[in-house]
């Protein structure tokens, strides 16, 4: 076992709002340590529909969080502007709707107020034949519809560079590093945590003024593990991805039981969700129903008739950390938060955690959780996550300038610059200096050799999943048919891997894939998982992945 540490805080959790407050507390000069069992953003947030939208649904019952949401928005926007991406909404009204237009129309007539926080646009509404002639997949059958704009974030990379604005601002980051217990004083008081790094087994204590927990729904396990109660009602909430985008309007639709889900354009394709149901299983292992996916289908068919003929590549499901609410219909639950100081509530001082919010608060959640951990320590230090860029987000890039100073295709600079703003020069002065670094391995997205070795290098990336999230690798319609195999090579001989630990790694991968891919099996799916299947038993001797 390594020795003991000593930290200010030790924030555990790497999601959105764990990588956030990790960020917060370094940047007030909090001696600090984030640590996650698996990835950045490799729970919750990771499963999310990556909206940075300005609290549009509060307005009937809570207009100051609309308010404030969308003032955290425009905060967002300004600190990591090459990671948003607008996308336009097109409310969609049929006659069996459950509110006329002019209902919806004075609706974002009184959102239009707070727009202007988010950098948003104020609504339009459309005729039947104005919303045809704007996105011609839409039904016939409808009577208009209202549009509002919200933004689009890619949230692994989000989570990925608030990771390493901490580490920048001297906080310890460490990814793969299971917390197996809490360290406690005589008095039963939280003094830290022993953490295992689950890539190389090696144990540490690590000791610290206060441990916060920002696990998500983990949150409640990992509390009770240090003898404090905190309630949680999971939601279950699932998402479908095609293979590519259908359309570039977000296209929101009404479904059998009256929610709202949406088809939107996300990355290179389009995403639809979402469910929202009360979750009771296994929280590492949470995976999507047949019944599920029909559920969205059926509701976005009917304003998008042609939906089913596109070919669906994979479904993720997450879970939420809602706050803790008896009788009300899931999708009624408040996505308020709430941060906890456990010696005023049970007694065991050292002890903070936070429960429920969304991604598009990320950004505030973090700063009232570093608020309570600074005036535990007695700490009077301001907060800046507001007005200073994340990595990558420091100045704008000219991407056609940029292609043309370093010859390289413009797509491959407009997917760099998208993932790592203006320091995706770094990458590209790696293929400068050696140009077969410059060779795709992901065609779909696309992703360079160099983009995979830089995250390896630069971004504590250390398994074929955390190199999905920093760079899309395997994201796209292959699914990581086609780029599986380089890109675990690559890993291999950037960690220094023996040829049969990158077959396990690789393996590892298809089968997370392989969670995704088997509630949509069926017709021309089926063939096409039946031919990967082949080409991994052939041409990688996987029979452990076979189907």
């Amino acid at each position: 076992m390594a020795g003991k540490s000593m930290y200010d805080v030790i924030v555990i959790g790497g999601g959105v709002t764990g990588t956030g407050t990790a960020r917060d507390c370094a940047m007030r000069g909090l001696n600090t340590l984030l640590v996650d069992k698996r990835d950045f953003c490799g729970g919750t947030t990771g499963t999310c529909m990556g909206m940075i939208h300005g609290g549009l649904r509060y307005l009937l019952h809570d207009v100051d969080t609309t308010r404030i949401s969308c003032i955290d928005s425009g905060y967002i926007q300004r600190i990591a502007p090459h990671l948003l991406f607008r996308i336009p909404f097109l409310t969609i009204v049929t006659k069996d709707s459950s509110f006329p237009i002019d209902f919806y129309e004075t609706y974002m007539e009184a959102y239009d107020r707070f727009v202007h926080l988010k950098g948003g646009k104020k609504h339009t509404r459309l005729s039947r034949d104005e919303v045809l002639e704007i996105e011609p997949g839409v039904s016939p059958n409808i009577v208009g519809a209202v549009t509002t704009d919200e933004w689009g974030i890619n949230p692994f990379r989000l989570c990925a560079v608030n990771a390493l604005s901490a580490s920048e601002h001297g906080a310890d980051v460490r990814n793969h590093c299971l917390v197996r217990e809490f360290l406690k004083d005589s008095a039963g008081n939280v003094q830290g945590v022993a953490v295992e790094n689950t890539l190389t087994g090696e144990v540490s204590e690590e000791t610290a003024r206060i441990t916060f927990i920002a696990a998500g729904p983990w949150t409640p396990a990992l509390a009770a593990r240090a003898g404090v109660e905190v309630r949680m009602r999971p939601a279950k909430g699932i998402n479908i991805f095609l293979d590519r985008r259908i359309t570039n309007y977000a296209v929101v639709a009404m479904a059998v039981d009256g929610r709202q889900v949406v088809a939107m354009p996300y990355e290179n394709a389009t995403m639809i969700g979402c469910t929202d149901d009360d979750y009771y299983g296994d929280l590492d292992n949470v995976t999507a129903t047949n019944d599920e996916v029909e559920y969205l289908l059926q509701a976005l068919e009917r304003v998008f008739p042609t939906i089913r003929q596109a070919r669906i590549m994979r479904v993720m499901a997450g879970v939420r950390p809602t706050l803790y609410e008896w009788k009300p219909y899931e999708d009624d639950l408040s996505r308020e938060y709430e941060i906890y100081d456990h010696k005023n509530l049970h007694g065991v001082d050292g002890l903070l955690s936070i429960a429920g919010g969304k991604l598009a608060m990320y950004r505030l959640m973090a700063e009232h959780a570093t608020d309570a951990v600074c005036r535990k320590l007695g700490v009077d230090v301001a907060c800046r996550t507001h007005e200073e860029p994340l990595p990558g987000g420091d100045e704008a890039v000219d991407e056609d300038a940029v292609a043309d100073e370093y010859n390289a295709p413009r797509y491959v600079v407009r997917r760099l610059a998208y993932r790592h703003g203006s320091r995706c020069r770094r990458i590209l002065d790696m293929i400068r200096e050696d140009p077969a670094l410059g060779a795709l391995v992901c065609r779909c997205e696309p992703v360079t050799e160099a983009e995979i070795r830089y995250v390896i290098r630069h971004e504590m990336a250390r398994t074929l999943d955390d190199l999905r999230r920093r760079t899309r690798v395997g994201s796209g319609p292959c699914q990581g048919a086609r780029c599986n195999f380089l890109a675990a090579a690559i890993l291999a001989d950037e960690l220094n891997l023996a040829p049969g630990q990158a077959l396990a790694a690789s393996a590892e991968f298809l089968q997370q894939r392989w969670k995704g891919k088997a509630p949509i099996l069926r017709g021309d799916n089926l063939a096409q998982e039946e031919l990967n299947q082949a080409i991994y038993n052939l041409a990688g001797n996987y029979p452990e992945v076979a189907l």
